[in-house]
């Protein structure tokens, strides 16, 4: 499903002395199935953006389309627009609230009107999805987990109501390693499983350059620059501008190019730097 964004704009507070233009003329396309990363310092807008496509926040102005629909006509219906938008909010165990694993994932599809057969399915598959096994969680309390399980299970509640396009917004916040590194390869192996359209907001460069197959930057409400994150990536001076930067094994393989090295250097993760140290070595070791 085709997310496409005409001269949007929102303002916080219009009118008053606290008036902030939180988004200015934004104009996107995504297309159905890419994984697209959404990256700005603190304030470009980011989580504004993404708030307006299921309609949590209204446009001030502008034009948003989800598939064919436009969804910011005065008319629409926002439910049936949720269902096709699941948004994922920063620290989304908060909004656990069931006595068991299965009630907090079935409560979406049990709102739906959906026969119980139909309930049980979709809390199956989603938990599946986030690698819960079934029939050892569901019964079992959401808070008697760790901080990345309980955020699988608000992921797969979210994903339980089936929808085409999946927004994150900061999954891996305030995780340790270990639960940062079970969110997102969860959330690798559901895109590449699934056909599903997912947009990512990090402030991690690393987790973006692993990922996602778009890179959109925003700055000041902005769409600063878009395009593959080999390309953007590319782009260091103008990116520290903006107060962002670069994955870090990236500066390490471009510093290492500088000096000489003949080496690639918009290499984004560590396992593209190892295999072209190790190709640079075995070259060196038959000179």
């Amino acid at each position: 499903m085709k997310i496409k964004i005409e001269g949007l704009n929102h303002i916080y507070s219009a009118g008053s002395p606290f008036e902030i233009k939180a988004l200015d003329d934004v104009n996107l396309e995504i297309d159905k199935g890419e994984f697209v990363g959404l990256i700005g310092h603190t304030g470009s807008g980011k989580s504004t953006l993404v708030q307006h496509l299921n309609g949590l926040l209204k446009a001030t102005s502008g034009k948003i389309f989800i598939g064919d629909t436009e969804i910011t006509k005065k008319d629409i219906k926002l439910k049936t627009v949720r269902q096709k938008v699941g948004l994922v909010f920063q620290y989304p165990e908060h909004q656990l609230f069931e006595e068991t694993i299965y009630k907090d994932i079935a409560f979406g599809p049990k709102n739906l009107g959906l026969k119980d057969e139909e309930v049980d399915e979709r809390v199956k598959e989603s938990m599946n999805l986030v690698g819960l096994d079934y029939n050892s969680v569901k019964d079992r309390s959401p808070f008697e987990l760790s901080g990345g399980q309980r955020r699988r299970v608000a992921i797969a509640g979210v994903l339980a109501m089936k929808p085409e396009i999946l927004i994150l917004d900061e999954p891996t916040a305030g995780l340790d390693p270990r639960g940062r590194d079970e969110i997102l390869g969860q959330i690798k192996s559901l895109y590449d499983k699934n056909s599903i359209t997912i947009i990512l907001v990090s402030h991690s460069m690393e987790d973006i350059a692993k990922l996602v197959n778009k890179l959109i930057v925003m700055h000041k409400g902005k769409v600063n620059m878009q395009g593959h994150p080999r390309e953007i990536f590319k782009r260091v001076d103008e990116l520290e501008k903006i107060g962002l930067g670069i994955p870090q094994i990236t500066y390490l393989m471009r510093e290492l190019s500088n000096r000489g090295k003949n080496i690639k250097s918009d290499v984004l993760t560590v396992d593209e730097a190892k295999n072209e140290l190790l190709k640079y070595l075995r070259s060196n070791d038959n000179a």
